[in-house]
This record gives C-alpha cells, sequence and structure tokens, in this order.
C-alpha cells in the first residue's frame, strides 16, 4: 500500500485551493484514519451484496463506480491517447491487473474471513520491501509475518483451499499494482492521481463483459444500485485520495508503519459488519503480521 500510493501521488488537489486549505488543516493522520476505516469498510459490505449481485457483479459495479467518478477528474482518455506505445502497453498492464485483483479479493473474500485475506495481501508488501533493500530487518520482518499468515490459514488448508488460491492470487498481483504503479508514475502519464484514472478507465473495459450479466439486478432496484455504488465509493475512491493526501505530507517511513494497524482494522470490522469473530490463533496470527508491517523498512525512506 505504501508504494503504492506513493507511486500514485503527486499533486495531492490540483487546481482546487479549497481542497489544498483542506489538506494543510486537517493532520495527515487524520486522512490515514479514514482510509483505514474504508479500506476495509467498503469491502465488508461488499460481501453483504454478494447474494444480491454476485461476486463478479459486485466487482463489475465497484470497478464501474471508481472509473465513472474518476473519469471527468483525470481524463484518462487524453492521458492514452498523449502516451508513447511501451506507456499504452504498461497502462493496459496496469489496468489489466487491476481488474483481475479486484475480481481475485472478492472471490476471495466470498470464501475467507476478511482478517486472513488482508494478512496475506500485506505479506506480499513486505516481500517487496525485502526485495527492494535487502536487510536482516527486513528478511526478519517477513519471517515474522509469514509465520502470522501460515497460523491464519493453518486450520483453513482443508476447509477452503479455493478460496486461498484466490486471496494468494490477490496478495501476488497486489504485488504487480505496486510495481505497475511505480512504472507508471514514472513514465510521465500525468499528474497526481491521471495513472489511476486510466488504470480504472482500463479495469472498467476488461471486467466489462466478465460481470455485467451478474451486475444486472442492481440496474433494477434503486436500493441495490446505490448501495453497490456506496460500496464503489467506499473501496476505490475514498482510500485512494485519502492515501494520497496523507502520503503528500507524511514520511514514507511513518506511513509504512501506520499500515501496520491496517490488518486490525479489518478484524475490527470484519468483527462488526460480518459478525467473524477470530478464534486466539487467529488473534496471534494477526498480531504477528501487524508486527512484520510495523517493523519492516521501505526501500526509500524520506
Amino acid at each position: 500500500m505504501d508504494d503504492q500510493t506513493q507511486a500514485l501521488t503527486a499533486d495531492p488537489a490540483p487546481g482546487n485551493p479549497t481542497l489544498a486549505r483542506l489538506t494543510e488543516k486537517l493532520p495527515p493522520h487524520v486522512w490515514f484514519a479514514v482510509s483505514a476505516v474504508f479500506h476495509y469498510l467498503g469491502p465488508a459490505f461488499a460481501v453483504l451484496l454478494f447474494p444480491h449481485v454476485g461476486v463478479l457483479g459486485m466487482a463489475w459495479l465497484r470497478i464501474a463506480t471508481a472509473a465513472l467518478i474518476f473519469a471527468p477528474l483525470t481524463r484518462p482518455w487524453r492521458s492514452f491517447a498523449r502516451a508513447d506505445r511501451s506507456t499504452r502497453l504498461l497502462l493496459l498492464a496496469f489496468g489489466t491487473c487491476l481488474a483481475v485483483m479486484n475480481c481475485s479479493f472478492y472471490l476471495a473474500l466470498d470464501r475467507l474471513p476478511i482478517s486472513l485475506v488482508a494478512a496475506i495481501e500485506f505479506v506480499g508488501t513486505i516481500g517487496v520491501a525485502a526485495i527492494g533493500l535487502r536487510s536482516p530487518r527486513n528478511l526478519a520482518a517477513l519471517v515474522v509475518a509469514v509465520a502470522g499468515t501460515l497460523l491464519l490459514i493453518d486450520v483453513r488448508w482443508s476447509d477452503n483451499p479455493i478460496g486461498l488460491c484466490w486471496a494468494f492470487l490477490n496478495g501476488a498481483l497486489f504485488v504487480g499494482y505496486i510495481v505497475l504503479g511505480h512504472r507508471v508514475a514514472a513514465s510521465g502519464v500525468g499528474a497526481g492521481i491521471a495513472g489511476l484514472g486510466a488504470a480504472m478507465a482500463i479495469a472498467f473495459i476488461v471486467v466489462l463483459p466478465i460481470g455485467l450479466t451478474d451486475a444486472l439486478p442492481a440496474f433494477f432496484s434503486l436500493p441495490l444500485l446505490f448501495a453497490a455504488i456506496g460500496v464503489g465509493i467506499c473501496s476505490s475512491v475514498i482510500p485512494y485520495i485519502c492515501d494520497q493526501l496523507a502520503m503528500s505530507r507524511l514520511p514514507r517511513a511513518s506511513f509504512a508503519l501506520m499500515l501496520s494497524l491496517l490488518p486490525v482494522t479489518a478484524t475490527l470490522i470484519g468483527v462488526v459488519v460480518l459478525r467473524q469473530i477470530p478464534s486466539f490463533t487467529d488473534c496471534l496470527g494477526i498480531a504477528l503480521v501487524v508486527a512484520g508491517v510495523a517493523f519492516h523498512k521501505p526501500a526509500n525512506t524520506d
């Protein structure tokens, strides 16, 4: 997450003096707190909508909502038109990764507790840090986080191997999203969230034939449609923007340390929204993942 958001961060409020003043007034920790809540609150509510629009239908609605909101802000067609061939291929890869990642994330949530999916996701980010900065500290952090994840999945290997496969695919794609996000930012495709907006547009095109049929019931029920749009905003719009507002004023090392709270946030939201009560072993595993995330050192620090 820290590398991802840093890659997508430039000017957090380009051309918007009101938002700029609000950004200056509120401490960056407030923006992070908002992001931490919504990062898993949206997906938790998405789980409640799975019986009505299906897993892939919910993924379709999430990406469609985000793409439509980001489109007028980022004008992705301009970014794609101005890019050279290699950058266009990079944007296509970025958007495809985003589409498949969202689908695999929801397919995992349909079968596994949100705390476990979050833990597996964060092991990948620590692995990126360990590769980027080969130090005893990062290797130790990775070992601790992997140990915590093994505790979390130990009792579920036989119960839901398909769910674990989707969760690990999501974790692997999250790493790919980090790497591609850096490359998109370095390509100069645009300022601020322009790269994200272009990726969302491409992701929508990729997922269009996959979840459209499942998503159709939402278009015949206004409450269901509004609920799905709300999930898309909570999942893909609010967290990204708040992350940018926090990252613009926090050193990356500080932001990386604060990320250790996210597996805890995911667990608490799972308890409150989904009634997923963790066992003692689950709590121990989550604590180890949190320790690993908090202890690791990102490849670049300010």
